[in-house]
């Protein structure tokens, strides 16, 4: 697209934007002499929505000249969202930080879905029961920020339950319903491409274990719950190698 805009060869005074998160300014190859800017509405488009949806969003600016950042923060602002200058060289950890903000709560609410299917449910019902737990973690976190925000077993150090559900996830043979790819890394002793439940909690659990920790959980419980994250991993992985 920014060559196509280049061959019409638009006017030195026009400014050219695009509005790409992943992408810095010098994707506009081509409107070198142009002042060049983006403008990405950190806010999810799985579909058209209205101007509702940027209301109170934060919205990602970067331009190459003054006039043009004015300009961008005043649009950002005509339409209810916050202007925040995101530049070249922060622009793919910017990003990455919105795939886990937005994808990824979509992969983990899958996940637990599935789970629910293994027991019977359908996926309506898991989506619903689901959804007003996963509205009442995110209201928790614009709330209390998420340190915390954080419940459950691994925030108070519950190393018993985890344990159970480790084990479980790993006894689990988890399909892979038509249409959807695995979600979490394989296990090393299933198959390469073969979801692994248990894998991907132990991940994220180590992850929530370092919120807990930063939340105040006691040290002794924080040990006895990294052990039951980690534990027979190394055993896995070594019969894997077999």
């Amino acid at each position: 697209m920014a060559t196509r805009v280049a061959r019409m060869n638009p006017p030195a005074e026009l400014a050219v934007v695009h509005l790409s998160g992943a992408l810095g300014l010098d994707a506009l190859i081509g409107v070198e002499g142009n002042p060049r800017g983006s403008f990405h509405p950190l806010q999810s488009f799985p579909t058209p929505r209205g101007p509702e949806a940027f209301r109170g969003i934060t919205v990602a600016v970067d331009a190459t000249t003054p006039t043009l950042m004015r300009q961008l923060r005043s649009l950002a602002r005509a339409i209810g969202a916050k202007p925040k200058q995101v530049g070249d060289e922060s622009r793919v950890l910017y990003h990455a930080a919105a795939v886990y903000a937005s994808n990824f709560v979509d992969v983990v609410v899958a996940e637990a879905v599935r789970l629910l299917e293994q027991i019977g449910w359908s996926e309506d019902e898991a989506t619903r029961a689901l959804m007003p737990l996963v509205e009442g973690a995110v209201a928790n976190i614009r709330r209390r920020g998420v340190v915390g925000a954080l419940t459950g077993p691994i925030r108070r150090g519950d190393a018993e339950t985890v344990q159970r559900h480790i084990e479980a996830l790993r006894n689990l043979d988890v399909p892979i319903p038509p249409g959807r790819s695995a979600a979490g890394p394989p296990s090393p002793a299933s198959g390469e491409g073969k979801p692994s439940a248990d894998g991907l909690y132990r991940m994220l659990g180590l992850v929530a274990l370092g919120i807990a920790t930063e939340a105040g959980l006691d040290p002794a419980a924080a040990r006895r719950t990294r052990r039951a994250l980690t534990r027979d991993v190394a055993a896995t992985r070594r019969r894997g190698r077999r």
